[in-house]
């Protein structure tokens, strides 16, 4: 799905694409007269569709939130890690430093549950089978990774906390009821009708376009959760803001 078109395309850009989509196509489809039958449940439709979209992005946003909070707290422990190691004699201080950067990137690789679980099981089992000079030191860093884990199964919890298909199929239904009902609807051709018309349209897509960005994490709010990572690599552990 990373390599999906509709993730990789910018918000703004989205806008101008759909307005221009829906706005031929307020032209081009031929409209109808509805009756108020028809209206009312065109007006119930729309009115699940608002009730239902609504907590689902609302979850979302809280669960990128989540994550923010999560990566802070886990670079700030290893950002302690690290403070510990600058008493280890240098060969072993830069083989722990190397693995913590491996462990870093395979996070910044892949959003996974398990990313990274590969170098992490690393860093510990150094930890276990050291058996230098130091070993009291080592035993604090294999503390601090131990206490670590709870960051790490958070993050998995949250990661896997996306959309249900279930979701997915029942927010489809309701949102192509009520893009036909709109676009359909007779409006005698007024063409500033048919731009608001088509600024709906757009708005309703949009809500979607910005849910699945949400979902699949490569919203612009989403991809700013990895600054910490960044900044705690880029500044060699100095810094993390």
């Amino acid at each position: 799905m990373k390599n999906f078109l509709l993730i990789k395309i910018r918000l703004s850009w989205y806008f101008w694409i759909f307005f221009v989509i829906y706005l031929g196509l307020s032209y081009f489809i031929p409209s109808q007269n509805f009756g108020s039958g028809a209206l009312t449940l065109f007006s119930v439709n729309s009115f699940l569709y608002g009730f239902y979209i609504a907590p689902i992005l609302s979850a979302q946003k809280a669960r990128i939130e989540d994550l923010h909070r999560i990566v802070r707290a886990e670079t700030n422990a290893l950002f302690s890690m690290m403070i510990h190691t600058k008493n280890l004699p240098k060969h072993t201080r830069n083989e722990i430093q190397s693995m913590v950067v491996d462990y870093v990137h395979a996070k910044l690789r892949k959003i996974k549950s398990d990313s990274g679980e590969k170098q992490y099981e690393m860093l510990i089992t150094y930890c276990l089978e050291y058996d230098g000079k130091d070993k009291e030191e080592i035993n604090k860093l294999l503390e601090s990774l131990i206490a670590n884990q709870q960051h790490r199964t958070d993050f998995g919890m949250q990661v896997g906390n996306k959309v249900f298909a279930n979701e997915w199929q029942i927010m489809a239904i309701l949102f192509s009821i009520t893009l036909g009902f709109i676009l359909t609807v007779n409006i005698d051709t007024a063409p500033l009708l048919n731009v608001i018309r088509a600024l709906l349209c757009t708005g309703l897509t949009m809500l979607i376009v910005i849910l699945i960005k949400l979902n699949t994490l490569t919203h612009k709010k989403a991809k700013q959760m990895w600054d910490p990572f960044k900044k705690f690599i880029a500044t060699d552990f100095y810094s993390i803001d």
